[in-house]
């Protein structure tokens, strides 16, 4: 016993360890980025590097047609407007345009965001970057909100392209409105602690879902997120070359990276290797080689910097598993695989902040066995 807790000390010292390494090279990789990006607060990650620049409008209209199945060609008709010094729970807004009213009757707000791993609480952050364009709006155009004529405003259009590793459909709805209903289920369920009567998820749902139509929220933000992995909406890929060619990049990084994460030069050296091969391995004819050579160790460092950033938080969720079944051990409780759960549930909160949603998606519990677990968080409340 007292062998299997040393052990255990030992993994976790090394685990700590690992995450300050980490956070000492994400350091020096902001550093490069901020020098080679001519000292700017904001610093694009690949996505926005390859879609986000003047220099590139015709990709960014390409991506524009591609969702919206068009195919205007004068890029004068987008303005790209995104909010540089916007900073949320560490992330910027990747890229925002304007498109014209020439392109359709209206003119419209884009929102696009590039995300490597599922985020149900995109519909929060993209209203809250909307608000700060909107804003911005307003006063570029010399709008006057306290007026007593209506103000036209561009039609707002949310996007999130997915090309994280969990398997998800081609098409998801993310709306804010599941935020609020999440409130009430966390108080519908503390209604019935310490009842022997619990209701069963179905009808805990049933009635969470009748109290959030009578209480009628004023507020409504729905996001589409879009899966560009392999395999996902080839149609959409196709008809935006530098796209396609943006999420081949990644996959291959990340199928090198999963070839060379044992060599003996260790995980830094691994995905170095792998980045530097993907890069090279890129064919000549797309149109985005071009762009990624000629900046390849700004390139570089941004891959890097996603992919620490990533492999950090994947640090600290085990963190604080390891931390929250070191704290049972000490307690001396013999837990259930249930009570397991939800001191892991706990514990991951805690450390990062996320929502019980997300924390139950990173753990990968099925929704059918979510009820009691709810029900578990409550009772501690």
């Amino acid at each position: 016993m007292e062998a299997n807790k040393t052990e255990a000390n030992i993994a976790y010292e090394e685990l700590k360890r690992r995450i300050e390494e980490l956070k000492e090279r994400n350091k020096e990789l902001e550093n490069r980025l901020t020098k080679s990006q001519g000292n700017r607060e904001y610093k694009s990650r690949l996505f926005s590097f390859i879609f986000g620049r003047e220099e590139n409008k015709r990709w960014t209209l390409s991506l524009y047609n591609a969702i919206h199945g068009t195919s205007h060609a004068d890029v004068s008709d987008i303005t790209i407007n995104t909010i540089e010094d916007v900073l949320y729970m560490g992330m910027k807004n990747d890229l925002s345009i304007l498109v014209s009213e020439t392109v359709s009757i209206y003119k419209s707000l884009e929102l696009y965001e590039q995300q490597s791993s599922y985020n149900p609480n995109m519909s929060v952050r993209e209203f809250m970057y909307a608000g700060k364009l909107y804003d911005k709006f307003i006063h570029s155009a010399r709008l006057n909100q306290y007026g007593r004529k209506l103000m036209p405003l561009p039609l707002p259009k949310l996007i999130v392209f997915y090309n994280g590793e969990d398997e998800k459909e081609d098409d998801i709805i993310l709306r804010l409105s599941d935020a609020f209903k999440e409130e009430i289920r966390r108080n519908v369920m503390h209604k019935y602690d310490g009842d022997k009567d619990k209701p069963n998820e179905e009808e805990i749902s049933a009635e969470v879902e009748r109290i959030f139509k009578e209480a009628d929220p004023d507020i409504e933000v729905k996001v589409r997120m879009i899966n560009i992995n392999h395999g996902h909406n080839e149609e959409l890929l196709a008809s935006c070359k530098p796209l396609d060619e943006y999420a081949w990049f990644v996959e291959q990084v990340r199928e090198n990276l999963a070839a060379v994460r044992d060599y003996k030069e260790g995980e830094a050296m691994g995905i170095e290797g792998a980045i530097d091969k993907a890069i090279d391995d890129m064919p000549d004819d797309f149109e985005i080689k071009e762009l990624i050579m000629m900046n390849r160790a700004e390139v570089k460092d941004m891959c890097l910097t996603e992919y620490n950033e990533a492999e950090t938080m994947e640090l600290l969720r085990e963190e604080a598993l390891q931390e929250g079944r070191e704290e049972g051990r000490e307690e001396g409780r013999e837990e259930g695989r249930e009570e397991s759960r939800l001191l892991d549930i706990r514990n991951l909160m805690e450390s990062t902040g996320w929502a019980v949603e997300k924390v139950m998606d990173s753990l990968k519990i099925p929704h059918n066995q979510r009820g009691s677990l709810y029900m578990g968080l409550s009772k501690k409340a």
